[in-house]
């Protein structure tokens, strides 16, 4: 038996760890570009029903929430907004709370809108996996079946250089498709979320100068 130097078993254990990544790497790939179709056209579809509020009528809105005269007229003012659900969601539960004292009231809200920011975190958490993750699998899927190539090149194998060029160059496209288009999604998404978390810190602030009156 003709023993391995350990460098040689270590470059072969390497080579093995390698190639068994190649299809691991194709199959995150061909998910990554589904998701990045599938959350374009979410992307979409919310942009037809996004609620694009001018500044007259949050001033408007602002005011009439500070002027309120009652805990009924608030809560009719925020029913008949045109603001989003969620929005109206955490103006009521502010505004049920009434009873409690302003430092309590304040903290509830603070804890309100950090939960509706923790949401919008989750929600494009996996757009920005896939705008980081996607071009390195893109960049795995183009060396590892190179190694393989190149050797084949070695021997005068064309064919297994081809097709190994062939999976290189469509992971590279896939994983770097599927970035860009992440990428774009979450740079849209991330403004959107912002804008919503600054009109909800404006109605909060509001309800909570008519509660603290």
């Amino acid at each position: 038996m003709v023993a391995i130097p350990g460098s040689e078993f270590l470059t072969a254990a390497l080579n093995v760890v390698s190639q068994s990544l190649q299809i691991p790497v194709i199959i995150f790939l061909l998910l990554f570009a589904i998701f990045a179709v599938f959350a374009f056209g979410g992307l979409i579809s919310d942009y037809r029903s996004r609620i694009k509020l001018t500044r007259e009528y949050k001033e408007k809105l602002v005011f009439s929430l500070v002027n309120a005269s009652s805990v009924d007229s608030l809560i009719d003012i925020v029913n008949g907004s045109e603001i989003y659900d969620n929005q109206k969601e955490v103006l009521l539960k502010i505004i049920n709370a009434h009873s409690l004292s302003s430092d309590s009231r304040e903290a509830w809200a603070l804890n309100l809108i950090e939960e509706e920011e923790v949401a919008m975190a989750k929600s494009l958490e996996r757009v920005d996996i896939v705008t980081r993750i996607g071009p390195t699998l893109g960049l795995m899927g183009t060396l590892i079946p190179m190694g393989p190539g190149l050797a084949a090149l070695g021997s005068g194998d064309v064919t297994t250089l081809a097709n190994a060029i062939i999976v290189a160059f469509d992971t590279t496209v896939v994983g770097i498709g599927a970035g860009a288009v992440a990428y774009v999604i979450s740079k849209i998404r991330r403004r959107w979320y912002e804008e919503y978390s600054s009109n909800l810190q404006l109605f909060v602030n509001a309800v909570l100068e008519n509660l603290n009156k």
